[in-house]
């Protein structure tokens, strides 16, 4: 029997283990999703004043803010500390994400994931 690409019937056995190992990545993958979309991440800043908690579907599930930070003389202040919390949650929600995808993936670079 001549053997062909694959090495001759032995090469059916590794496609179907190729196969296998692909629908339990892209399973694995699926729980992944679903238990970053259920994490969430709570940021601070402005020395506590300012907690931001986002989901990892990079909602923002909360904003507190501790009145003694409100100062109506100096709203930017508030605004820029507002600010800087949202966007280290969603860095730290993004790091996060990608963190758990790397464990399921094994680091290998699939296109359009991150």
């Amino acid at each position: 029997m001549a053997k062909g690409k694959f090495g001759g019937m032995g090469g059916g056995m590794n496609m179907q283990a190729m196969i296998r190992q692909a629908q339990k990545m892209q399973q694995d993958m699926m729980k992944a999703q679903e238990e970053i979309a259920n994490k969430e991440t709570k940021i601070t800043a402005g020395g506590g004043m300012i907690t931001v908690t986002m989901q990892g579907t990079n909602t923002i599930k909360a904003i507190e803010i501790k009145p003694e930070i409100v100062d109506p003389d100096d709203v930017e202040m508030l605004q820029d500390t507002l600010l800087a919390a949202v966007n280290e949650a969603l860095r730290a929600a993004g790091q996060a994400s990608e963190e758990e995808m790397r464990k399921v993936t094994g680091n290998a670079s699939l296109p359009g994931m991150f």
